[in-house]
């Protein structure tokens, strides 16, 4: 396994994620568990989670399932850099959901019962507030770095200028403020090269792409569709828009003799401000399967190959779209 440090830290992760939200709903917490004593053997010391993964409002069933896994001991908990998160709504009364100081401090509480530790590595905030200041938000997380019941602080689905905005405002109180955002990346929806991307390296941020298949569209839905695999709704309607696109890419990726998946997340690998892609794998399988995009060193020529199928925006702002 391959190590980096998260952004600006000091803090060592491995270069892939081991993302949980299929922990309860698709895999069993038998099988959880097997996946996740897997990763650590595996080198893999770097999880992501969420406070409403489960998908049963208020019942955090995945935190859950890591806790129990901790609970088993072998310095599970140890060898773990836990990244949780924080914005959702966690039951129907107000103040259960998104970033006032109040939800902030009932929810990391929560978090850390459910899993059954003393203190979270990273605590990210799920979504923009757009209805909470920054003072409130910033001194809420100075009081849980305080009292060591959180570490690092970072953000998921933020544009830009809100990275800008809370790094700014955190740099006025002497706080550290964002080591990491977690964004929505992959070679289909390359939109946050426009500016999450600058914004990310400006201030230090280590970059955590969620869905680096695009929902399995990068993982050789063609292949599978001819093995009478059948895809969900929504990823045949993205086959039918795509297809042209796939069918190249699919070629392209049997040309190189690497699985669609790998060439994927080595893709992602590639970029500099990466720190690691989540892999949410559902199987051990698939697991052992995206350790070989560790491998691939794609070429110059093929990275513009796939810029040729998959272009991006155009680059950063304001050159992708002006002179």
């Amino acid at each position: 396994m391959e190590y980096t440090r998260l952004g600006r830290t000091g803090l060592k992760v491995s270069r892939l994620c081991l993302g949980t939200m299929n922990f309860g709903p698709l895999t069993t917490e038998a099988d959880s568990f097997a996946i996740m004593d897997k990763a650590l053997e595996l080198g893999i010391n770097f999880f992501d989670t969420a406070n409403v993964y489960g998908w049963k409002r208020g019942e955090g069933i995945t935190e859950n399932i890591i806790g129990r896994w901790f609970a088993q001991g072998g310095q599970r908990r140890e060898k773990v850099v836990i990244a949780t998160k924080v914005y959702g709504a966690m039951g129907d009364w107000p103040n259960e959901n998104k970033l006032s100081a109040l939800h902030i401090r009932r929810a990391v509480d929560e978090s850390l019962r459910r899993m059954q530790t003393d203190y979270i590595d990273m605590y990210q905030m799920h979504h923009i507030d757009r209805d909470t200041p920054w003072e409130e938000i910033w001194q809420a997380m100075e009081v849980l770095v305080q009292q060591g019941k959180i570490l690092y602080v970072g953000s998921s689905n933020f544009a830009g200028w809100h990275i800008a905005q809370a790094n700014e405002a955190a740099k006025a109180r002497h706080f550290m403020g964002l080591v990491s955002e977690q964004s929505l990346y992959n070679l289909k929806d390359r939109m946050i090269e426009l500016e999450v991307i600058p914004a990310s390296q400006h201030y230090g941020l280590g970059l955590i792409p969620w869905s680096p298949l695009a929902g399995g569209l990068l993982g050789g839905v063609l292949e599978k569709e001819q093995q009478g695999r059948r895809a969900s709704e929504n990823i045949q309607k993205d086959i039918e828009k795509h297809r042209p696109q796939l069918e190249k890419y699919e070629q392209f990726c049997k040309d190189i003799g690497e699985k669609p998946a790998d060439v994927a997340l080595a893709w992602l690998l590639k970029n500099p401000v990466v720190t690691a892609p989540i892999i949410g794998p559902r199987t051990m399988e698939q697991l052992d399967g995206s350790l070989r995009a560790l491998e691939i060193k794609l070429t110059d020529e093929q990275l513009t190959t796939l810029d040729e199928i998959w272009p991006g925006p155009g680059g950063a702002a304001p050159e992708a779209y002006a002179w």
